[in-house]
């Protein structure tokens, strides 16, 4: 059984309303595959929250000028999107019983993109077809009309975003290793916000899937205080599907960002060459052996090593250590097998890497975390400058191990969460060791953490697994003499054998009888 603990990052209020809302989407879903059905829900709450946005404007500025009420610059000024009177969602309703409500959405989506630039070849138009059922639709149109009924308009806009989030990692799981692609589980994400701490700057993602990273980000922001404007947003992403729900995800929070769809991948057609991004977290996908590597031999990003063409994991570091700013950090979730392995030259790289002082913090993770894969994963974190001047210690010469493999709580029998005060404890110990103002004095915690030097590193012959490095964990002293313990221990095993022999004897003796 799983032991009991705080509920998992981003549970308590979310599995609410959230979750009961998924169990009647999902019922409705019939036969539809995972992966189809998630774009026709998807698409329904973006038209939702875009409408509601729109509404909430709109009954404001009547209220101050009629006029400006018909203004779109008066919307675009809010970062409201303008919906003309056929795409909001009050007409959808009033026909949702109609036969033709999968033509009137698709009118729907078009009007909006012709009416918004940077919504353009983004939204589902493909709600008209014939395989799809039609008072389906329908009644997922009246279950949708419930999110943020009575609510204030902010509010109502913070519910519709937390149900897209919540669904997007429901319909990950429900695709399994598919859902890998565009989904990063939420205590990974948040395990990487919560230690990088982006305030303010230039936050990229180099493969950035659904957008979970800047949503994350963005939150961050607005916990501690700060402005959303504080921090300006930047991605790529090479699946065209998997962007156009990173831009509705984007969206439905109000984010702004310059994400790119890039068919040809962060490697072969950098979209944004020349940004030095202040914070990157990333989740590129794990041991990728076709990236067309060697088309790259000589590429300027290969500062510590040319990367193997059969393994990207250190084609990923390197491109994202080239995208740090002076003072940039990074964080990036990788399979195990990049903190150890040697082959293909990976370890001279990995050697190269620690040498230089790229290398910041290893975490490893504990498996079952995420949805397309049992691969157990670990965190990098690098730095392009470990003494920056900031208030934080000189760290040059150390990096911090944390092994986290012993963390984390089963939600299901497949899949296992970190818990709130887990990622606390976490963040908190790097932050302690970065000697951050007021984050308290770091210790090393055997079988947790410890700060290795360099020297310790090359007598591991460069391999970056904490476990070699936090030991074991201290144990308590249960009080009981050691040669009591002893005799105590022996005489149980001593009976133990003689049972294991009786019952030995019994097993011969019944093989005997049936004549064998």
């Amino acid at each position: 059984m799983p032991r009991t603990a705080k509920a998992p990052a981003g549970q308590g209020a979310q599995l609410g309303f959230e979750a009961e809302l998924f169990k009647a989407a999902d019922k409705l879903r019939g036969n539809m595959e995972p992966s189809d059905y998630k774009h026709v829900v998807l698409g329904l709450i973006f038209l939702k929250y875009i409408s509601d946005a729109f509404e909430a404007r709109h009954q404001a500025l009547l209220a101050e000028d009629p006029q400006a009420a018909e203004d779109r610059d008066e919307y675009l000024a809010d970062n409201v999107f303008w919906v003309p009177k056929e795409a909001r969602w009050s007409h959808l309703r009033a026909n949702a019983k109609r036969p033709e409500i999968g033509l009137l959405i698709d009118e729907a989506m078009r009007a909006i993109e012709k009416e918004n630039e940077s919504l353009k070849g983004v939204l589902p138009k493909d709600y008209a077809r014939p395989a799809l059922n039609k008072v389906m639709l329908g009644e997922l149109i009246d279950l949708f009309s419930r999110i943020g009924l009575g609510d204030e308009a902010h509010r109502a806009k913070d519910v519709l975003g937390r149900v897209y989030e919540y669904f997007l990692g429901q319909f990950a799981g429900a695709e399994g290793k598919r859902g890998g692609e565009f989904y990063t589980p939420r205590s990974v994400v948040r395990v990487l916000v919560e230690m990088l701490e982006p305030f303010r700057g230039r936050v990229y993602d180099p493969c950035c899937g659904s957008g979970g990273m800047f949503v994350q980000s963005e939150k961050f922001v607005q916990e501690h205080g700060g402005r959303i404007g504080d921090i300006a947003i930047y991605g790529q992403e090479s699946n065209y599907t998997t962007w156009r729900l990173c831009k509705m995800n984007l969206a439905v929070r109000s984010i702004d960002a310059d994400i790119r769809w890039n068919n040809e991948g962060s490697f072969h057609k950098d979209e944004l060459p020349d940004l030095r991004a202040d914070f990157i977290l990333a989740n590129p996908p794990f041991n990728i052996s076709d990236w067309g590597g060697e088309r790259l031999r000589e590429d300027k990003r290969w500062v510590f090593g040319v990367p193997p063409v059969g393994n990207a994991n250190y084609a990923w570091l390197q491109h994202i250590w080239w995208h740090l700013a002076p003072n940039g950090t990074a964080g990036v979730v990788l399979a195990n097998g990049s903190m150890s392995s040697n082959q293909s030259g990976e370890g001279d790289i990995r050697k190269a890497m620690v040498e230089a002082d790229a290398v910041d913090c290893m975490v490893a993770l504990p498996g079952q975390l995420f949805y397309s894969t049992q691969i157990p994963a670990c965190l990098w974190f690098l730095a392009r400058n470990k003494n920056p001047g900031k208030g934080w210690r000189d760290r040059r010469g150390q990096v911090l191990f944390i092994d986290a493999r012993k963390l984390g709580v089963l939600v299901d029998r497949t899949r296992r969460e970190l818990t709130d005060d887990e990622i606390k404890r976490i963040a908190d110990t790097y932050h302690a060791w970065r000697g951050e103002p007021g984050a308290g004095e770091y210790a090393d915690v055997p079988g947790f953490c410890k700060s290795a030097t360099l020297e310790d590193i090359r007598k591991h012959g460069h391999v970056l697994t904490p476990g070699r490095y936090v030991g074991a964990a201290a144990q308590a002293d249960d009080g009981e003499p050691f040669a009591e313990k002893m005799a105590r221990l022996v005489a149980q095993l001593r009976e133990q054998q003689t049972e294991g022999a009786k019952l030995d004897a019994a097993i011969a003796a019944n093989l005997r009888e049936l004549g064998f």
